[in-house]
């Protein structure tokens, strides 16, 4: 059932989001543990052969990584927490894309030895997108190089934030017995098996200075950043615990300031005072602007209230196939739901739909509830929709803001094995679209083949494990194909006629203009310009011009992919009478593109990825050498702990393979994480190689 006592103010919906391999999913399972949503500690990559709680598909608990973000909800203390772990691999963003768009508040956790990486970046960048405060967690206390105020450093340097550390590690590597609060001017320790018990106690002698210390830089941090505590501050006056905390919270909100905790997750040392920092520093959703697009009013902008009272807005933020139907995740921003009720979904056309069945998720495990309310993160069953649909009660028409969905970099040829699975083929692509914006399935029409893309050689990879796992169906895949881009780097001018006389009525169309460049930081990849006067072209062909570049744009000329980055301008043309007609100009344009293309020194672009690599010092310089052979550029190193860190620049084409010639030049030691960076022109004599060889394979398949 649902809670009765349901209260919004002690709600918190938080996402824990992080680089690969800092401890989210070991996380979340010590924070179900210690709220009692679970009865036993399993690990990530344990001996047991169980697995995390949050990780519940068979593929996540085998490599140890997160693929789906995983929804779960607990009690801690007064706090109903709806929680959501998300994966930290860069392949997997959506994931992370698709949980900060609902959440409150979030969780970044950061390794106490390797501080801020490459995804810590990405992740944060995601978190400024959607304005989501956030608490920092330094994990891994326990480790060798661990180092609480380096980490606090990197977070000011790196992410440019108001870092404020609000706790003493008492020790650390294999000396951390656990945390000092200067607010409180308390020590916890925490015991019995699994840290369950927390102890609070005097703070041990050694540690009462820099605990007095560390309080006056709290103060003075948040005083920075918060009127009412700096004008108690400048005036010299004591300050309570409450006027502290509650300064935290404001500036916290206000997204002025990070407060930075430390433990270790997998230690069982600091995660309950962790979610004691939840409730009080990160939001609830009353807290939060919620902005919707009212379809009635020419989207104009409406605010959502968290009340009960109101029209039921909500948005289905992420859909799962379960062997009872599709599941639907959905964030309530307003009004309130119940089972049996009908709901709308807006961006399907006002199609409506009841609600046979409502659960909160524990991971894979489901609770039946009968009803839920604003601010609240529950799943439907029996709802069909797409991910990022918007449903009302129906008297309003509001849709929710879409979130980001960055372009695929890869692409792969596939077909089933064995003929006989081509329908369960069918059924697993259809699945995974629905369920992953990134996944993006097309068929090539020459060579009769279907073209999977995504964002990276993992995305795929697990994709052909599910069909396998999931679907019996087997794939035999192609090799990688890079999504390259194709534009201009200077003006190119167009005059083109179209005309056809073939008995009855002709064809006749004239399309004058120019393409040239977008700006660099333009957010469309195209543009269209009508500068036409004095009706050369009449208005109602004007469409047809803007279709015909459309369709001219989807393949360039070069090597056959889409053209990016370009302004079509018409300025001129003539019609006739009795030839001219839509498709004539249609034509016209996309022959005029043709024409201005080919004198706009068109380039190719590829695209570059920024790849982090750490491996031990005495490989640096294979390491080097290896991003060196690959065209790399590289842009940063450092050396940590005895190991390498260099961050490079380097073209997707030849990072194929990398991971086993990595691992081959480190003796396993080595590993690398990579994102999609930008686009950027590719090389004279490859591009000449690469047109020579799209000719050829136009001409073979002529013949």
């Amino acid at each position: 059932m649902a809670p009765s006592n349901f209260n919004v103010d002690l709600v918190r919906n938080i996402g824990i989001s992080a680089h690969i391999d800092s401890g989210k999913t070991t996380l979340s399972e010590r924070i179900l543990f210690y709220t009692g949503k679970i009865h036993a500690i399993h690990e990530v990559r344990g001996k047991d052969g169980v697995g995390a709680v949050m990780d519940s598909m068979d593929l996540e608990r085998e490599k140890g990584i997160t693929i789906q973000s995983a929804a779960t909800y607990a009690k801690w203390k007064d706090w109903h927490i709806n929680l959501i772990d998300t994966p930290g691999h860069v392949d997997f963003t959506i994931e992370v894309e698709r949980a900060l768009r609902v959440l409150d508040g979030a969780i970044l956790v950061l390794c106490s030895v390797s501080g801020v990486q490459s995804q810590s970046i990405t992740v944060d960048r995601q978190m400024k997108r959607y304005s989501v405060p956030r608490l920092a967690f330094v994990n891994k206390m326990d480790r060798a190089g661990a180092n609480y105020e380096r980490v606090a450093t990197q977070l000011k340097e790196k992410l440019g934030h108001h870092a404020v550390m609000m706790q003493v590690p008492m020790g650390a590597e294999d000396r951390f017995q656990g945390v000092v609060d200067p607010i409180l001017m308390k020590a916890f320790f925490f015991e019995g098996d699994n840290g369950e018990n927390v102890r609070e106690a005097e703070i041990p002698a050694e540690f009462l200075d820099e605990a007095e210390a560390r309080r006056q830089s709290i103060i003075e941090g948040v005083a920075e950043v918060d009127e009412k505590l700096a004008e108690k501050f400048l005036a010299d006056e004591p300050v309570t615990v409450e006027e502290v905390r509650a300064a935290v919270r404001r500036a916290t909100l206000a997204l002025k300031m990070t407060p930075v905790f430390c433990g270790s997750a997998y230690k069982n040392k600091g995660v309950q005072v962790l979610l004691d920092a939840v409730g009080m520093y990160l939001p609830n959703p009353k807290e939060v602007t919620n902005i919707a697009l009212d379809q009635k009013n020419e989207e104009a902008k409406v605010k959502l209230e968290i009340s009960p009272e109101k029209p039921f807005v909500g948005l289905a933020f992420k859909l799962q196939v379960t062997p009872f139907g599709q599941l639907t995740y959905m964030r309530l921003y307003q009004g309130k739901m119940s089972k049996g009720d009908f709901i709308v979904n807006i961006s399907s056309g006002m199609k409506k739909v009841k609600i046979p069945r409502i659960v909160r998720m524990h991971s894979d495990d489901m609770h039946d509830i009968t009803e839920a309310e604003a601010g609240d993160i529950v799943a439907l069953f029996g709802v069909d929709c797409s991910s990022g649909d918007t449903f009302t009660g129906g008297e309003v028409q509001y849709t929710m803001t879409s979130m980001h969905v960055p372009d695929a970099v890869i692409s792969l040829a596939v077909a089933p094995k064995d003929k006989g699975a081509s329908a369960n083929f069918s059924k697993a692509l259809n699945r995974f679209t629905k369920e992953d914006p990134t996944f993006r399935v097309s068929r090539d029409e020459e060579s009769a083949q279907t073209i999977i893309s995504g964002m990276g050689e993992l995305h795929l990879e697990i994709y052909i494990e599910r069909m396998k796992r999931e679907y019996s169906c087997e794939v035999v895949a192609g090799k990688p194909q890079v999504a390259y881009r194709e534009t201009i780097t200077q003006k190119g001018e167009f005059a083109y006629t179209h005309k056809k006389q073939t008995g009855g009525s002709g064809q006749f169309a004239r399309v004058c203009g120019f393409l040239e460049p977008l700006p660099a930081d333009a957010v469309e990849h195209y543009e269209f310009v009508d500068e036409i006067v004095g009706g050369s072209i009449p208005r109602e062909f004007i469409p047809a011009c803007d279709k015909g570049f459309k369709e001219a744009i989807q393949k360039g000329s070069l090597i056959g992919f889409p053209v990016v980055g370009v302004r079509c301008v018409i300025n001129d043309g003539a019609f006739h009478a009795v030839d001219s007609s839509e498709q004539a100009f249609k034509t016209a344009a996309i022959m005029g593109f043709r024409e201005g293309y080919a004198s706009a020194k068109p380039v190719i672009l590829e695209p570059i990825m920024k790849v982090e690599v750490d491996a031990p010092e005495e490989f640096q310089g294979s390491v080097m050498g290896q991003i060196n052979q690959r065209r790399g550029v590289i842009m940063n190193t450092e050396n940590r702990e005895g190991r390498v860190v260099a961050t490079a620049e380097v073209p997707l084409n030849t990072m194929f393979g990398y991971s086993t010639d990595l691992r081959s030049a480190t003796q396993g030691k080595g590993e690398f994480t990579m994102e999609f960076a930008k686009y950027s022109p590719v090389p004279r004599n490859e591009q000449d190689a690469m047109m020579a060889e799209y000719k050829a394979k136009q001409a073979a398949e002529r013949k």
